[in-house]
């Protein structure tokens, strides 16, 4: 369940990126305004070019084609690429093409096709020597094409800047968060350990009184638990060595604290113990917090009734442990939201048992953990990954 916060957050999200989306836009449809108002004006110039050519050449235009005033009125158009082609497309004079391509038929004929794409071509009319038109193929200035590509290349701008804006904004942000927790996490170990002194003199206290002394070890064991618990949490923050350690064991401990606390038509299945010990590098005290988070997620979702199965397998390269119950399933949709911070659908909790979890295990032990198979109301099959350790 979203808390009220996380909603607002998300509000808030969608204003922001709804009004970048419109401040991209307007910019796009401006430039690409100014881009269709160079190139009207552009098109424009040609023609009336186009009209003073034809009364130069209906009046002056000789054979050769060099009288200087042509050659000063083609030049004025040295931003724009042209072939000017007879009727039978011989090319008679070309600007801002390649040699290369005047003079490769195939290359000219591309050419040619592209201009003619880029602009309709245009139509000299006068009459010499037999010959009554001139065709002008032109394309798009540079400043022209600069302009079309200019919005593609401020949407990137713009991209990249967000890009490391929400990069630096969700760092601060999770820096500030661990800051946080980690300072509510040290302060909760050390609140708790004057309490948990007290109850260890409460405890030897019983011990010397008539109290029946199986109730007492279960007392012992349950400290013994919040303690760890404690140590947990002051380790959060910290450096966390990794040592070689029996995964059987490890396993083992956090299933048999449970399975003396379940339910009484809840079974905890475990293999550990009937198969060869597996190794890997972890910190045990953290590792065992991820087993018994997820023994008790099942728990939940059993009810009060049905079967846990804890199963340890391994290979040549990583060792593997499933925590697997026939509870209430999980939504397809929801397999990775588990692992978000404050996902829960729990009407208690602020949803980070798996969130620290995954933490847990892909940060501070390099390893995976994820759902693998689960089904509403068939159950949830959540795996470990780690890689194996060998002497």
């Amino acid at each position: 369940m979203l808390q009220p916060g996380r909603i607002l957050s998300f509000r808030k999200r969608i204003v922001a990126i709804a009004a970048g989306t419109t401040l991209v836009l307007l910019s796009l449809f401006f430039t690409n305004d100014m881009a269709r108002s160079l190139r009207e004006k552009e098109q424009h110039e040609v023609e009336l070019w186009v009209h003073a050519m034809e009364r130069v050449m209906r009046d002056v235009m000789s054979d050769s084609g060099n009288d200087p005033f042509v050659e000063d009125i083609l030049s004025q158009r040295n931003n724009i690429p042209f072939i000017i082609t007879n009727q039978d497309l011989k090319v008679l004079r070309s600007h801002l093409i390649p040699e290369a391509v005047v003079n490769h038929p195939d290359r000219l004929r591309e050419k040619i096709n592209q201009l003619a794409g880029e602009n309709t071509p245009i139509t000299i009319q006068y009459f010499w020597g037999g010959n009554c038109k001139h065709i002008i193929f032109y394309g798009r200035s540079r400043l022209l094409k600069s302009l079309y590509w200019f919005p593609y290349i401020q949407l990137s701008v713009i991209a990249i800047f967000i890009l490391l804006v929400f990069i630096a904004f969700r760092s601060t942000k999770q820096d500030e968060q661990n800051r946080v927790w980690i300072g509510l996490a040290k302060e909760t170990a050390h609140q708790l350990g004057t309490p948990t002194s007290s109850l260890l003199g409460w405890i030897e206290y019983l011990r010397t009184q008539p109290v029946d002394p199986n109730a007492v070890e279960e007392m012992n064991k349950d400290l013994g638990h919040l303690m760890k618990i404690a140590d947990r949490f002051s380790k959060i923050g910290s450096e966390t060595p990794l040592t070689p350690e029996n995964i059987n064991e490890a396993v083992s401990s956090s299933v048999m604290y449970f399975r003396t606390r379940a339910p009484r038509n809840v079974a905890i299945d475990y293999n550990g113990l009937a198969i060869a010990p597996v190794k890997a590098c972890i910190n045990t005290a953290l590792f065992e917090w991820v087993v018994e988070n997820l023994i008790k997620n099942s728990l939940d979702a059993l009810q009060g009734h049905g079967r846990i199965e804890v199963t340890i397998a391994s290979d040549d390269r990583y060792v593997t442990i499933d925590i697997k119950d026939d509870g209430k399933g999980i939504p397809k949709s929801n397999w990775k939201r588990i692992f978000e911070p404050g996902f829960t659908t729990k009407t208690r909790g602020w949803g980070l048992g798996l969130s620290l979890s995954r933490r847990v295990i892909e940060e501070y032990h390099q390893g995976k953990i994820g759902v693998v198979w689960s089904e509403p109301g068939k159950g949830t099959d959540i795996r470990i990954t780690l890689k194996r350790f060998f002497e």
